[in-house]
């Protein structure tokens, strides 16, 4: 390998990151810039596109200003992204109106029609219609804002708005193509049967690529604004789940992780497509050609935390987590009346696909206080996992053990915690934080041919392994918590009659 400069770029829901990786696998630099999301009604979730473009811009200019030599060497750009967003442009490439989110439950109706209307689809598509994936949306959109869907020109996903605004190229790769529910997953191209079902022509759609493809240079306008030479190439890229795959190592089938961010999610790297639609899990492709996986996602991971963190009026996620290991050490097993969650604050995707259910906290009692509250939150983001882990494995997909990846990562306890509610040993990594990024970065690297840095991984920080006497107390609150799902969903079946 040469002396060169990969830039990884990461579309995240909250942050967009960045980081700046040598040809050995250094990071040679990082920037972040926050970002906020927009819930102009119940259900809803937006931003503008125009928001992470400026956001693209500022980190940039701050590692251009802060690691001036290593900028200067940038040969190619990767770039991964919140998945299932729908970014609607325009013949003039102009944003029709904000982007509609993965966790925006509006389209449940839409999803819940599709879904009844063409059954078979989810055998090719690798999903059940679900009112997160972006197909949903068109037509909430074509129903309740015809004037928009009347002047639609192109729908992207959101991290190819960057490569829209950085290269002039309007193209996806198979990855966040497969989060759309208009790819053919096997075969790794658009299903017209399901593009034209949402009133849609193949034309809209972006031409496909594979995430280690090279999509065209940096565009002289974009080089002029970034200070990038015209030449640097731009990777396909692709959606933040698998992007973090390839950054962590997570390439060969029975590689499995779980990330835990805004949402959540358990993924397995499989060599061929393996789904359970009906059990809400997902078969899609993975950011490199051959390769795809099976994925369970809940709507709120960490989101969890930081909503419990304000509501119990801690001043940080740290002060909380505090709480929570001193007042309930995992060395005792917990009461079996201890307070329970249920962690459906945004609806639930994988195994139930209900976007309306809410969650909840149960078995509160006037001894119940803010540790009591914060631990049942960190389980029953565990419980959830193993929901999700459960439908993953009833597809034939392995998880022999876990890497833990995104900011849930950084607390040990809660990696423990994980370990022994799933049976699984959990493995945490040096700047998993950083891990699609750095996925990024890599197929930059692999769009330019230099392809050495896929098959490997991030330094094991600590392993967690499942303490089997407390497996055996937390399947018992697992249990209980099972048995609660059909209440919470009955209670909110009855609100809305």
């Amino acid at each position: 390998m040469t002396n060169k400069i990969s830039l990884g770029i990461d579309l995240g829901t909250s942050e967009l990151k960045t980081v700046l990786m040598d040809s050995h696998g250094a990071i040679r630099g990082q920037a972040s810039v926050r970002l906020a999301v927009s819930r102009p009604h119940a259900g809803w979730s937006e931003q503008a596109p125009q928001d992470w473009w400026q956001a693209c811009v500022t980190a940039l200019a701050q590692l251009r200003s802060e690691h001036a030599d290593a900028y200067a060497a940038i040969a190619c750009i990767g770039l991964s992204g919140q998945m299932h967003g729908a970014v609607l442009l325009d013949c003039n490439n102009a944003c029709i109106r904000p982007a509609i989110l993965w966790n925006d439950a509006r389209a449940h109706a839409e999803a819940a029609q599709l879904a009844q209307d063409y059954p078979a689809f989810s055998d090719v598509t690798g999903s059940l219609a679900m009112a997160g994936l972006t197909a949903p949306k068109l037509l909430w959109l074509k129903k309740h804002e015809p004037q928009a869907f009347a002047v639609l020109d192109c729908v992207l996903s959101p991290k190819d708005y960057l490569r829209l605004r950085l290269t002039g190229q309007k193209i996806t790769d198979m990855s966040d193509a497969a989060g759309t529910l208009w790819l053919d997953v096997p075969r790794r191209a658009w299903f017209a049967p399901m593009v034209e079902a949402c009133g849609l022509r193949l034309e809209q759609l972006p031409p496909l690529v594979e995430g280690d493809a090279a999509t065209g240079t940096v565009s002289v306008e974009a080089a002029a604004l970034l200070g990038l030479s015209g030449a640097v190439v731009v990777a396909g890229g692709g959606g933040d789940n698998p992007v973090s795959a390839v950054g962590i190592g997570a390439v060969n089938a029975g590689d499995s992780f779980i990330s835990l961010g805004t949402s959540a999610a358990i993924v397995s790297v499989t060599e061929q497509p393996l789904g359970n639609p009906n059990g809400g899990v997902h078969s899609f492709c993975h950011a490199l050609p051959g390769r795809w996986y099976a994925m369970g996602a809940i709507l709120s991971g960490a989101s969890c935390l930081r909503w419990a963190t304000g509501v119990l009026n801690q001043p940080d996620e740290a002060a909380l987590l505090a709480l929570v290991e001193a007042g309930l050490p995992l060395t005792a097993p917990v009461a079996a009346d201890a307070p329970l969650f249920l962690p459906y604050l945004s609806g639930e995707r994988t195994p139930y696909n209900d976007p309306q259910v809410r969650g909840a906290f149960l078995q509160l009692g006037h001894d119940s206080n803010p540790a009591q509250l914060g631990y049942a939150v960190l389980e029953g983001v565990a419980f959830a996992l193993r929901d999700a882990m459960a439908a993953v494995m009833s597809t034939g997909a392995t998880v022999p053990h876990c890497l833990l990846v995104g900011g849930g990562a950084r607390s040990q306890y809660w990696a423990q915690l994980l370990a022994n509610v799933l049976g699984r040993e959990m493995r945490t990594l040096h700047n998993s934080e950083l891990s699609a990024s750095l996925g990024a970065a890599k197929l930059g690297f692999a769009a330019i041919g230099e392809t050495g840095l896929l098959a490997g991984g991030l330094e094991v920080k600590n392993s967690f392994m499942p303490d089997q006497a407390q497996h055996a107390a937390l399947n018992r609150r697992y249990e209980k918590y099972r048995s609660l799902f059909p209440a919470v969903q009955a209670l909110h079946q009855l609100s809305s009659t």
